[in-house]
């Protein structure tokens, strides 16, 4: 069985923790199996290199910005080969361009064009361990690029699926998928599976276990992904953490798999705006060529068919830059007042039993209903109901929609 094993920047945070993973590699190795390692930068070191560069250059060169950044993953590469050879195991540290894993040419988020796994298969079918910078790659200019944050969880599934790896674990600081954040709700519980799907949502929603570009790539190509704990005692388990995996392999589902959220959100109303044809694009096209991303959106119907609110979200960083924009197209857009709100926070259900559990947005709105919060804002997808609310109900409206959904652990 050949594996892929990642770790993230807390699990070689310092020299012993490398050590501890250099154990865990160590653990599958001799078991049998054949296996590539690819790893972070060691916790704090890449928001190191980061201020480096602004240091020198507050509006740096992205070019030169990525050969910097690089250098974090590459150094923990190198010490985890050495850890592995001090455990008596053959293994050799790669960096991105000489797997190679390429990449477009857009600097510190570039995405993966290809990966190219022959020279190292080929050490590793002779039972060398290799072990791969995560994060970064090589442009078609043969300059070095970076992925972007979290980018070593994409780095890993993308060098699982050319290697035709069995699975993909992501070593971690928490040991699955929880029902929803056991720092908010004592009563989550791990999931022994999860479907690709649910893992998207709860990626994009607000969950900060993968990255979602890792497993937009995992459901892309059917790559199993386990996450688990690189602190954690796994004696007596195989399989100790959360499988990611396709649904109809999953176990049979509650209505609701998972409750995400996010206190990043601000949300934006724009007051009697003209009801017109090309309103809505009058208001979103100046934000997205400012590259500031909406989210949720609501129109309400005008009653005299001349004027309506539109109410939209936008990151919480992005507020103040998003009202300037606004502001400077008040006469073209028409409205007369913008109100906004930065003390918000967006709560998601996550389920793929929503398709064939009728009443799960009802349940949601009787629940907060029960406890007396409000609901400003109300999106909608196939397996996803999201709701916007005060951000001080946050943790009671997780609490009560938990045991609500019957998530509670038993």
């Amino acid at each position: 069985m050949l594996l892929v094993l990642k770790f993230g920047g807390t699990s070689v945070g310092d020299i012993e923790r490398i050590k501890n993973a250099a154990a865990k590699v160590a653990a599958e190795v001799q078991k049998g199996h054949k296996v590539a390692v690819v790893v972070s930068a060691m916790a704090g070191v890449t928001d190191q290199l980061i201020g480096y560069c602004r240091s020198v250059a507050p509006l740096y060169d992205p070019r030169e910005h990525d050969a910097v950044v690089a250098a974090g993953e590459q150094i923990t590469a190198g010490l985890m080969a050495m850890a592995l050879q001090q455990r008596g195991i053959n293994a050799r540290s790669w960096q991105g361009w000489q797997v190679p894993l390429r990449t477009d040419s857009t600097h510190s988020k570039a995405r993966i064009t290809g990966v190219d796994p022959s020279a190292i298969l080929k050490r590793i079918e002779k039972g060398e361990v290799g072990v791969m910078a995560g994060f970064q790659g090589i442009t078609e200019d043969g300059s070095i690029s970076t992925l972007g944050r979290g980018g070593s969880d994409t780095s890993a599934v993308a060098l699982a699926v050319a290697l035709k790896a069995e699975r993909c674990d992501i070593y971690t600081d928490v040991d699955g998928v929880y029902t929803t954040d056991p720092r908010v709700v004592a009563k989550a519980h791990k999931l022994p599976r999860i479907s690709y799907e649910e893992m998207l949502e709860l990626a994009s929603l607000g969950a900060k276990v993968l990255q979602t570009r890792s497993v937009e790539l995992a459901m892309r190509y059917r790559m199993p992904i386990q996450v688990l704990s690189t602190f954690a005692n796994a004696v007596g388990s195989e399989l100790p953490g959360t499988i990611v995996t396709d649904g109809d392999k999953a176990m049979e589902q509650n209505s609701v798999t998972g409750i995400a959220y996010t206190r990043d959100e601000a949300r934006i109303t724009l007051v009697k705006v003209a009801d017109r044809p090309g309103v809505a694009a009058a208001v979103f096209g100046p934000l997205a060529r400012s590259g500031i991303n909406v989210d949720m959106i609501v129109q309400t119907a005008s009653d005299d068919g001349k004027e309506t609110d539109i109410t939209f979200t936008v990151g919480k960083s992005d507020l103040e830059r998003a009202k300037q924009v606004l502001e400077s197209e008040r006469k073209t857009i028409g409205f007369t007042k913008l109100l906004a709100a930065g003390d918000v926070a967006k709560i998601s259900l996550i389920g793929v039993g929503m398709r064939s559990h009728p009443g799960v947005a009802a349940t949601m709105f009787e629940t907060l209903a029960e406890k007396n919060i409000n609901i400003q804002v109300i999106e909608t997808s196939e397996i996803n109901v999201s709701v916007l609310i005060a951000e001080e109900y946050t943790e009671l409206a997780l609490r009560a929609l938990h045991t609500a959904y019957g998530l509670d652990a038993k």
